[in-house]
């Protein structure tokens, strides 16, 4: 579990929200809060009177809303624009639920999004935040290329979301350095020290030696975050914007004094750990907060000791694993039968009607059909 420090979680964001919705009316047709959400995103002219006459006419024929809309654009209770525009729009869905058989749950996505509109909505969107809404559903693809199907994905999303809800003590805490001011944690660990993300291009390009002090200054409120230790890490090869891009590590490691570093490259030799361990009496870091301007003349010393030490050569540092082959075995079969009714703290009341590992398929009465694991429900029947 984690919870994010001054940021919204990521299935949170409005578009991520958006793009979940289509993808679950999909899967699931009963879905009603999803059609809500989506059938005027982006506008389609269809107001709150047609979503009344939807809920209306599904409330009378006891059908979920999608198929409502159905029915209602087939018959004169709505006016001919938003009759044609329901019936467009269910279309649609008839095809991407068909095209899900076929195509991967990514490309799925990458469909829906322009068949939809949503992606001419962002691009005609002028504001600052429009190309990070873009880049969020960008990165929501990649995310569901791990995934062979539409259900597996939206299991694990729904996972995802119910353990953000849960509260729990033990969580790991994750922000901004510029949010972690003032904070202190026994074991803090630092990602993506690499030149061009920290410090930042944009920041040395736009700000010059001002804006590397500031950042450098940064790199020293990380550090002296962490109580006991602090673990920093970089990478050979990191993907941004779909691509693989080469990687050296930041020019702040330089920064720390050798006698206080316990380095160690991962299996892979792709990447390092490079750990910190003082008292609050000793701080042997606080030189790093200190200007530097003939050190922020040079321009990529941070990684020369990794080379001098072998960084490419050392032979990797194999770590023995307590787990056994059995612990990576697949999940036993779950002790819930089929037919049994059982009860989901979201989802609610339901019937078991497959199972495979400890997966089960469950009818539930009011949220349709769902896959959930078996130690997120509890037999009443």
């Amino acid at each position: 579990n984690y919870r994010i420090i001054g940021g919204f979680r990521f299935y949170e964001r409005a578009e991520i929200r958006d793009a979940l919705a289509y993808l679950r009316l999909i899967a699931q047709p009963q879905d009603d809060l999803a059609f809500e959400r989506i059938h005027n995103q982006p506008k389609r002219g269809l107001g709150a009177k047609a979503l009344e006459a939807m809920h209306s006419h599904a409330r009378a024929m006891n059908l979920p809303l999608a198929a409502a809309s159905l029915q209602l654009a087939d018959s004169d209770e709505l006016p001919a624009r938003a009759a044609n525009t329901i019936g467009a729009l269910m279309r649609q869905f008839l095809h991407w639920r068909e095209t899900a058989e076929t195509v991967t749950p990514a490309d799925l996505l990458r469909l829906v999004l322009e068949e939809s509109g949503y992606n001419a909505m962002l691009a005609a969107d002028r504001t600052a935040e429009s190309a990070g809404r873009v880049e969020n559903l960008s990165e929501l693809a990649r995310a569901m290329e791990d995934y062979e199907t539409l259900g597996d994905f939206l299991e694990h999303v729904s996972l995802v979301m119910d353990n953000d809800r849960a509260d729990s003590e033990e969580t790991v805490t994750i922000m901004t350095i510029h949010a972690a001011k003032g904070l202190e944690f026994d074991n803090v660990f630092c990602v993506g020290w690499e030149e061009g993300v920290f410090p930042s291009q944009r920041a040395i390009d736009e700000g010059g030696l001002a804006s590397l002090e500031e950042e450098r200054r940064l790199a020293y409120v990380a550090i002296t975050r962490a109580r006991r230790r602090c673990v920093i890490l970089h990478a050979a090869n990191r993907r941004i914007y779909g691509q693989w891009i080469s990687s050296i590590p930041s020019r702040f490691i330089e920064d720390l004094p050798e006698e206080h570093i316990d380095q160690e490259t991962t299996l892979t030799g792709g990447a390092s750990l490079w750990r910190a361990n003082w008292s609050e009496q000793d701080d042997p870091f606080a030189h790093v907060a200190r200007d530097r301007p003939d050190r922020a003349q040079q321009r990529g010393p941070g990684w020369q000791r990794a080379l001098t030490s072998g960084y490419h050569t050392k032979p990797a540092r194999v770590r023995e694993n307590s787990r056994s082959a059995a612990s990576f075995a697949a999940p036993a079969r779950s002790d819930v039968a089929i037919g049994a009714m059982v009860s989901h703290a979201k989802f609610g009341t339901g019937c078991v009607i497959d199972q495979e590992g400890n997966k089960l398929t469950i009818l539930f009465e009011d949220a349709g059909e769902k896959r959930v694991l078996d130690s997120f429900v509890t037999v009443v029947g």
